[in-house]
C-alpha cells in the first residue's frame, strides 16, 4: 500500500523481510485474502511469503489454525485471543521442511453489514507473532463493508511493519 508519505510500505516490508531472511504466513478471516494479495503484488514476494489461510468459517479457525474450540465457544471468532491464536497457528500450519514460518500475521473481525456473535460491525483484531512473542491490536473502524476490510488490511500491514522495524 502506498503510504501518505508517498512510499510503498508493502514493497519496503517485503524488501526488509527478504534482507532479514524471514518468512511470513498469513491467516485471514474478514479480509478474505486481501492481505496476502497485497503482499504478493510485490515482485520477489515469493522469497518471503509462505502463503495464507482464509479461515472465513469459524470452524476452520479451529481445524486449520489450531484455535482452541473452548476459546471460540467462550468468546466467538472476533476476539483478541482468537487473533493471537490464528497468527500463532498459521506459523505452524505453513511449516516447510520442518521449519515454521518466522512470522505469523492474522486478521479477524466484523465487516458487516450485521454484527456477528455479539461483536459489532467495525470491530477488528490484527495480530503478529514471531519468536519474540505476539502483539494484538484492537480497532474500531467505521464505514461500509469495503472500507472496513480495507482498513483491516492496512492495520495488519502497519502492525507487521512496526514489528519488523520498517519505517513508513
Amino acid at each position: 500500500m502506498t503510504s501518505a508519505s508517498g512510499g510503498d510500505r508493502t514493497a519496503r516490508l517485503v524488501s526488509d523481510l527478504t534482507r532479514a531472511g524471514r518468512t511470513l504466513a498469513v491467516a485471514e478471516s474478514l479480509t478474505g485474502g486481501a492481505v496476502i494479495a497485497e503482499l504478493i503484488r510485490v515482485p520477489g514476494a515469493s522469497l518471503v511469503v509462505r502463503g495464507g489461510i482464509v479461515a472465513y468459517d469459524t470452524a476452520l479457525k479451529h481445524s486449520l489454525l489450531g484455535v482452541s474450540a473452548e476459546l471460540l465457544a467462550a468468546h466467538g471468532p472476533v476476539h483478541a485471543e482468537v487473533a493471537a491464536a490464528m497468527a500463532e497457528g498459521v506459523r505452524s500450519a505453513l511449516t516447510v521442511d520442518g521449519h515454521p514460518a518466522d512470522i505469523g500475521l492474522a486478521t479477524t473481525g466484523v465487516a458487516g453489514p450485521d454484527p456477528q456473535g455479539g461483536a459489532p460491525v467495525g470491530l477488528v483484531f490484527v495480530a503478529v507473532t514471531d519468536a519474540e512473542g505476539t502483539v494484538v491490536r484492537e480497532h474500531r473502524f467505521a464505514g461500509d463493508r469495503a472500507a472496513i476490510r480495507a482498513a483491516a488490511v492496512d492495520a495488519a500491514l502497519a502492525l507487521l511493519a512496526e514489528r519488523c522495524g520498517t519505517v513508513d
